[in-house]
């Protein structure tokens, strides 16, 4: 069935659709007007009200945009994939699972993804707070992200190529491995298990605190103090750092160490190793 240019209001317009292509349609004033459907492929289309896509299953989208009151947009949905398009408003993606988007723009994108599983971003763009939180199983290529608290309680993430900016980043997150990334924002990574940074500069006001297994292998820390406090680390840094607090266990190797502060009431200093080049 194919469905081209058409203008369709009312609450569920389309509801329980399967095996349809969709083209150049917008769908306003009316909620849900795809939920319950199936194998779909929507191209240069608009949607305007919310909740278009819940309980949804193997769609594909191209040059589409969410906008207005489209929010809360994709929820407990399936086997998702957008391409080159525009997701302009807040927390779509609950509780969804195999979703890709390549190419495509999240402007508004607070509370998006939440609780969801098998993330894939190419080429992705966001802005917006708790963004990705108590997802799983994420892998990220091409990101650029503008919005505090990203990622908190994510578990098995892989993340290259990103410029991120966000205060505290990372927590409570578990098996991270971050490459070729750049990073701004204080107290990243805190409460976090399991978490690698590779060929990353770093910006970070009391970054890596309460870290259990904290991994840096050749990055720069820049205008990063108090950094690895109660943590258990194994850092190679390309650069100064202006200070190390109380890390627990472990090995530091930096060209410049600002001031060292090891509280012997609070950690063992004999348990880590600090080396500056």
């Amino acid at each position: 069935m194919e469905i081209r240019q058409q203008y369709l209001t009312g609450e569920r317009a389309l509801y329980n659709t399967h095996n349809a292509t969709i083209i150049d349609t917008t769908f306003d004033n009316g909620e849900s007007p795809l939920k319950e459907s199936s194998d779909l492929k929507i191209y240069n289309s608009i949607f305007k009200w919310k909740y278009p896509l819940w309980y949804s299953k193997n769609v594909y989208l191209k040059n589409t945009s969410l906008i207005e009151l489209a929010r809360s947009g994709i929820w407990y949905t399936t086997n998702i994939t957008f391409e080159d398009s525009t997701i302009a408003v807040p927390k779509t993606f609950r509780r969804s699972k195999n979703i890709t988007l390549k190419n495509t723009t999240l402007p508004q994108a607070e509370e998006t993804f939440w609780m969801c599983e098998r993330i894939n971003l190419e080429n992705v763009s966001s802005n917006g707070n708790y963004f990705m939180m108590n997802s799983h199983n994420i892998l990220i290529n091409g990101f650029n992200h503008n919005g505090n608290y990203l990622l908190d309680g994510a578990k098995n993430v892989e993340i290259h190529n990103a410029r991120i900016i966000s205060k505290d980043a990372f927590w409570n997150c578990e098996n991270v491995v971050v490459y070729d990334s750049t990073i701004i924002g204080e107290y990243l990574g805190w409460n976090s298990k399991n978490i690698k940074f590779v060929n990353c500069t770093i910006d970070s006001l009391q970054g890596m605190c309460y870290m259990d297994g904290i991994v840096m292998e050749n990055c720069k820390l820049l205008n990063t103090n108090l950094s690895f406090e109660y943590s258990k680390v194994d850092a190679t840094i390309d650069s100064k750092i202006d200070s190390v607090k109380n890390p627990i266990s472990g090995r530091i190797k930096a060209k410049g160490i600002g001031e060292i502060i090891l509280d012997e009431d609070l950690i063992d200093p004999n348990k880590t190793k600090i080396e500056v080049l």
